[in-house]
Order: C-alpha cells, then sequence, then structure tokens
C-alpha cells in the first residue's frame, strides 16, 4: 500500500513537451496493473503530435486545452474524461489563461512515444 501528497512526488519538465511537468504519482514499481500520472502544462504550453503505444485514461483537473485526437479536434476542461486508444495520434495545447491539468492512467507495459513529424500528415 502506498500513501503520499502529490506535492511529495517530484514534477519533471516532458522532454517533447512545451511548459509541460509530469509527476509520477503511482508508478509500476507501486501498482501492479497501472501507472497514476499528473500532467501539468502551462498557458500557452502543450505536447506536439505523437502516438503511444498504451492507451490513456485522462480525467482533467483544471484548465481549458485543445486536445487532437486523430483527425479531430475537441476542446476540455475540467470534470471531463478523455480517451485515448493506443496507437492514435494526438496532441495537446493549453489555450485558458491558468495551467492545464489532468491525470492520467496507464497500464504497466512499456510505452513507445513517437513525435509524428507535420509534414508528414
Amino acid at each position: 500500500m502506498t500513501v503520499k501528497h502529490s506535492n511529495e512526488v517530484e514534477a519533471k519538465n516532458v522532454a517533447a513537451g512545451k511548459d509541460t511537468k509530469i509527476q509520477v504519482l503511482i508508478s509500476s514499481q507501486e501498482g501492479p496493473n497501472f501507472a497514476l500520472r499528473k500532467f501539468s502544462m502551462l498557458p500557452g504550453g502543450g505536447m506536439p503530435r505523437h502516438t503511444n503505444t498504451l492507451e490513456h485514461e485522462q480525467y482533467v483537473l483544471r484548465g481549458h486545452a485543445k486536445i487532437g485526437l486523430g483527425d479531430e479536434v475537441v476542446e476540455v476542461k475540467a470534470g471531463d474524461v478523455v480517451f485515448i486508444p493506443e496507437g492514435m495520434i494526438h496532441f495537446y495545447e493549453n489555450i485558458g489563461e491558468e495551467p492545464f491539468e489532468f491525470l492520467c492512467i496507464i497500464p504497466n507495459k512499456e510505452d513507445k512515444i513517437t513525435i509524428v513529424d507535420e509534414s508528414s500528415c
């Protein structure tokens, strides 16, 4: 069993992101089946178009963002729930005036992230 406060978990910069940090709240070493992560993007921040080899289940905590999901672009806000199937091209852009934060649950398996070149679309 693990109990801790999220303030105790180090926030690390996301290398491919712009003004984006990640906290691994429950790691693959702590949870046998899933990892729980929290992402925070400053206004104007985000993540480029990319794919993952794992599905993502997400819950928006605060803020307002544009998310690309395949060929669709949606706007999300606090309380929204997002499911991203494995292999789907997606991106994030904080379009609000406060940080955009969400929880992201993924299976405890190897995840290969591939940045999608805009010119190849």
